[in-house]
């Protein structure tokens, strides 16, 4: 270790004395040893970019989670192959999915979602598909119809078809859910008569799961899906929000009656708590 000569110390602290009795100032920082305003202005402004890009990641993550975790991904969509990547609010589906509405419902799933600026859809559908109007198609028509309300019993009704009159068999819990049932079917495109063959079974309170969580995101899918799959609301550029279960319609109808069939459909989506029907009737 180098050790400094004390009598060099000694006349440097002598002369730093004798500068500061005499009034003078001691010289500033050269600017090779201050930092230029540029130059904190670009720190300044690489943190608050670090900041955004921070934030925008955690809106990305946000948003691919919420998707998987959604009441429709964990249900409906739960057997398809589905991949969903966000960057800056842009969302990519990829992936496989086995029926055509799968691919819609997935999209108006995420499209729902807080953050979502847009969504690129490259679902692709694996396995067979009918053939568009053919019985199976009316077949999957029903089936998923059926599926999205609440006061059916999808999983215990069996669809047949055959040059589109639809025949249901299994069970209902009651007398009006059959009824129901046979009113949903007949009101799926394609459709020219029900056979309603279900039977009454009584009340079964093991079958639905009470008090399950359906998010906004997942209500507005369903229900803008199940409009388009009733033929009698087909027709109709009805706009659906959701809030915490509370539907808001906006659009117009062709009469009262239309009009009326929409908050029906509404009502009967799984998660629904209550509808606001805000759609305008079309004066005659």
């Amino acid at each position: 270790m180098r050790m400094t000569n004390p009598n060099a110390l000694a006349t440097l602290g002598g002369a730093l004395t004798l500068l500061l009795a005499s009034g003078l100032a001691l010289p500033a920082a050269t600017p090779a040893t201050r930092m230029p305003a540029a130059a904190l202005a670009a720190l300044d402004l690489d943190a608050r970019f670090e900041s955004a890009a921070h934030r925008v990641s955690e809106t990305d993550d946000r948003i691919e989670a919420s998707a998987k975790n959604s009441y429709n991904f964990r249900t409906y969509l739960k057997n398809d192959d589905i991949k969903v990547s966000s960057s800056r609010g842009v969302v990519t589906l990829t992936g496989t999915v086995s029926h055509g509405y799968h691919k819609s419902l997935a999209q108006e799933t995420v499209a729902e979602l807080p953050g979502v600026k847009s969504v690129d859809n490259q679902l692709t559908l694996v396995g067979e598909q009918p053939a568009d109007n053919s019985d199976g198609w009316i077949t999957m028509k029903v089936k998923a119809t059926l599926a999205f309300h609440k006061n059916v019993e999808a999983t215990s009704t069996e669809v047949h078809t055959e040059k589109g009159v639809v025949t249901l068999t299994g069970t209902a819990y009651s007398g009006a859910q059959k009824d129901l049932t046979a009113e949903y079917a007949k009101d799926v495109e394609g459709v020219t008569e029900v056979r309603n063959n279900l039977v009454i079974a009584g009340h079964n309170k093991s079958h639905r799961t009470f008090g399950e969580k359906v998010d906004d995101s997942s209500i507005t899918a369903q229900l803008k899906s199940a409009l388009l799959f009733h033929k009698s609301t087909r027709p109709l550029a009805t706009k659906v929000r959701t809030r915490n279960g509370v539907v808001t319609l906006e659009g117009e109808a062709k009469n009262q009656m239309e009009k009326d069939m929409v908050t029906r459909v509404a009502a009967d989506i799984k998660g629904v708590r209550s509808v606001r029907n805000k759609m305008s009737v079309r004066p005659s």
